[in-house]
């Protein structure tokens, strides 16, 4: 049995027009044999005459529409580290943070590196997911860097990109011949960019935190390098290659450039690069490590410019959870991440659309459309189309905390943080 979900009197975001509109949406739910998706709009504040047997009717006055956030980047952890989070936990997280597609990276243990861990991951998502979980493959056999992995098997399997994110792939000759395979398919490559000669044994930023911590610092040029190197074989071979969690002034320059001349590239950054410093390693601890670190006041203010001006093509999670007893140990010890699904779009309302760095149809481009298109896809709240509905208020105060994280971990910096910018509901087909 078919059944509807009718959301009234929302204001229905579209940032190609630059529009936000009141009307009502009548969602259709899967079932059946019927594909979901989005039925029909209607514009103004009249209702349908008639709904649907078996429609749920809600009153989201004061709620803005967009088209359900997706995450480009998450960690799922399943299979083999569940302990931190698992598929059913993971993607509720995704649920209450607005997003209805997540992406999930291959780090896992074992890494998704052949065609039938793959399908797994599929049907576990089937059965215990509550949102979309596209996964990502490997680059090279187990993330270790020496064999590629076959791309055309784990294409058909259902890997909607290819990634050894948590591990660059170092050398420059395979991961040139990666982006040669995958650019004869039209296969969406997602670099870890880091230059591991540069951060080895490096703990956060390099720079006066660092020396004063007494810890080893990662510089910029560690991240800048492997950028600068992809970017040259992304325009060498024409491959399709999407830069993860760019942090850094000299890597938002150089994606810049590399656009301007016509390289196939596109790129994300993370709520944590726009809205904290390393200066708040001091205060947080573990839960301010990541990988790359919180980068200096410059670098922020750099990626805040990079997402204004249409540098930056989404804004990813990096969801990244991990036990306490891993996070709260000394700062050399703690593991790299943070959560992060039910925090980026508050974060992204109080440090980037509030102070006016962006409006609120850029913010959709960056959660919604921008990385739909990515994906090969499209976002937008119109009959026929596929995606569902996250209703949003910018304009309401939450206060982070474990009563309302609904992934298995909890470290993130933001605890305790009161942010601006509130997920209603989310509505899918």
């Amino acid at each position: 049995m078919v059944k509807y979900t009718l959301i009234k009197n929302a204001h229905i975001v579209d940032p190609a027009a630059r529009a936000a509109e009141l009307g009502s949406i009548l969602v259709r739910h899967a079932g059946d044999g019927a594909a979901g998706g989005i039925e029909a709009v209607w514009y103004g504040a009249k209702s349908p005459e008639s709904l649907p047997e078996w429609c749920e009717a809600f009153d989201a006055r004061g709620a803005l529409a967009m088209p359900a956030f997706i995450d480009l980047h998450c960690h799922l952890r399943e299979p083999g580290e569940e302990e931190k989070e698992t598929i059913s936990t993971g993607t509720a997280a995704a649920v209450a943070g607005g997003f209805g597609t997540v992406v999930a990276m291959p780090n896992t243990k074992p890494p998704i590196d052949n065609p039938e861990l793959l399908r797994r991951v599929i049907e576990r998502a089937k059965l215990w997911g509550f949102c979309e979980v596209l996964p990502t493959a490997a680059i090279t056999v187990g993330q270790k860097g020496r064999e590629l992995c076959d791309f055309d098997a784990l294409h058909e399997a259902g890997a909607v990109a290819f990634s050894d994110d948590g591990f660059p792939v170092s050398d420059a000759g395979l991961m040139r011949e990666a982006l040669k395979r995958c650019e004869k398919r039209g296969y969406l490559v997602i670099s870890h960019s880091e230059e591991l000669s540069l951060s080895a044994g490096g703990v956060m930023n390099e720079g006066r935190t660092a020396a004063a911590l007494g810890v080893k610092g990662i510089p910029n040029s560690a991240e800048a390098v492997a950028i600068a190197r992809d970017l040259i074989l992304a325009k060498e071979t024409g491959a399709r290659l999407h830069i993860a969690h760019v942090s850094t002034k000299e890597g938002v320059e150089l994606i810049r450039e590399a656009k301007a001349r016509g390289v196939n590239v596109t790129c994300e950054t993370c709520p944590h690069y726009f809205s904290l410093c390393d200066e708040d390693v001091m205060f947080y601890g573990g839960n301010a490590k990541m990988n790359p670190p919180l980068r200096s006041r410059v670098d922020v203010k750099a990626v805040i410019d990079a997402i204004a001006d249409g540098t930056i093509d989404s804004i990813s999670t990096d969801h990244a959870p991990h036990t306490e007893r891993q996070k709260n140990c000394p700062l050399p010890e703690a593991k790299n991440g943070i959560i992060g699904l039910q925090t980026a779009f508050s974060a992204a309302v109080t440090y980037l659309l509030l102070p006016g760095h962006i409006d609120i149809f850029r913010l959709c481009e960056l959660f919604s459309t921008g990385p739909a298109k990515i994906l090969g896809r499209t976002a937008e709240i119109k009959p026929g189309a596929k995606c569902g509905v996250t209703l949003v208020n910018p304009n309401r105060e939450i206060v982070i905390s474990r009563s309302i994280i609904k992934s298995k971990s909890f470290n993130t910096p933001f605890m305790g943080m009161s942010l601006y910018g509130t997920v209603e509901r989310v509505v899918l087909p």
